[in-house]
């Protein structure tokens, strides 16, 4: 039974498709709280980057309030056509792909970012949410990237 679980449990805690690099950190109080800015490339879209925003928590609020190993779901999201795009082999069904996922606690709960391609609009929409094993979120933020081609 363990074996059985142990390739899935592994493959949802990989990490998928594009890496963020760090461009920004804001201390928002004295426990050493911070909002964490990254950059994420679309790896099959080029010419699109996102940028995303969570909070993460510092050791003096992990410490005084428990809880150690988790964070909080809450991210915000704008992307943007930053180069010529080519869009290379995208997923094209309407629940979308993956383009990035981190993991906000040991094994329940990751940040995620789909990209869901609307061909009708010739838009990709980017949507950031929370997946916890046990119990979806709420909490979404979504950006969209137009296609539009000037005659």
């Amino acid at each position: 039974m363990i074996r059985r679980l142990a390739v899935p449990l592994a493959l949802a805690l990989a990490p998928i498709a594009a890496p963020a690099e760090q461009v920004g950190e804001i201390g928002v109080d004295w426990v050493g709280n911070d909002i964490v800015v990254e950059a994420i490339r679309d790896p099959d879209v080029a010419g699109v980057t996102c940028h995303i925003a969570y909070f993460e928590r510092g050791l003096i609020d992990r410490l005084s309030k428990g809880n150690w190993f988790e964070d909080p779901s809450n991210a915000s999201i704008a992307c943007r056509q930053t180069g010529p795009i080519e869009i290379g082999d995208i997923d094209r069904d309407m629940d979308g792909e993956d383009v990035f996922r981190t993991s906000r606690s040991i094994i329940l709960k990751s940040l995620r970012v789909k990209r869901i391609y609307d061909e009708k609009n010739r838009t990709l929409i980017y949507v950031a949410h929370a997946a916890e094993l046990t119990d979806g979120s709420a909490k979404v933020a979504i950006s969209t990237v137009p296609l539009y081609v000037p005659e």
